[in-house]
């Protein structure tokens, strides 16, 4: 465990350095809109699970509203407290930012309790670290490896800057692949997901 606690480190200062780099008027013209083959991998009808990005994160809020305008549902994390198991609950609208309250996670909003609850038939999910393969390193609170653990027949598919690529990751039993990754620049995938 400290092995996957030190990549975490050091894949974060590398991501964070990144999105630091990047010219600001080009960093707000990426992750705008999914591309279509993308798009093509969410069913017409299907709910959409997204995230609000934290610092350094791969952005998620422009894929939301995309999503919102072609009659999509989305859903965005949701937690009673900080050992209460992830859900997802609705995201009336992603322009609003008042519409969301404070999480027990310092910085992160999600939806009110009152919001209705649903499980995403597809779910952009953020990540550390990837590899070409469909790996993927979370943050390490473990709370979507436990969520698509409970809910496989949802399709994870992962935002990452580029640089976020590794060669490989140690993987554990309970960790769940991709079914695609999507950067700045590429998408990964898709790879059939395991039954």
């Amino acid at each position: 465990m400290d092995g996957k606690a030190a990549l975490r480190r050091d894949l974060r200062a590398k991501r964070n350095a990144h999105v630091l780099a990047l010219d600001p008027r080009f960093r707000a013209l990426m992750f705008k809109q999914p591309p279509s083959p993308v798009a093509a991998l969410v069913p017409a009808g299907a709910t959409v699970g997204v995230y609000l990005a934290g610092p350094g994160e791969a952005p998620a809020t422009a894929y939301a509203r995309h999503f919102h305008e072609a009659g999509h549902k989305v859903v965005l994390p949701w937690f009673a407290n900080r050992a209460a198991p992830m859900t997802f609950r609705e995201w009336r609208s992603p322009w609003v930012d008042d519409m969301l309250v404070a999480s027990p996670w310092q910085g992160i909003a999600q939806p009110d309790a009152d919001a209705s609850e649903f499980v995403p038939d597809v779910v952009f999910v953020p990540l550390v670290g990837f590899t070409a393969e469909g790996d993927r390193l979370g943050q390490g609170g473990g709370h979507y490896d436990r969520w698509l653990a409970a809910n496989p027949g949802a399709v994870p598919i992962g935002l990452a800057w580029d640089c976020q690529l590794v060669s490989d990751l140690p993987c554990e039993t309970h960790d769940r692949p991709l079914h695609a990754v999507v950067t700045p620049t590429r998408i990964y995938g898709p790879w059939e997901l395991a039954a």
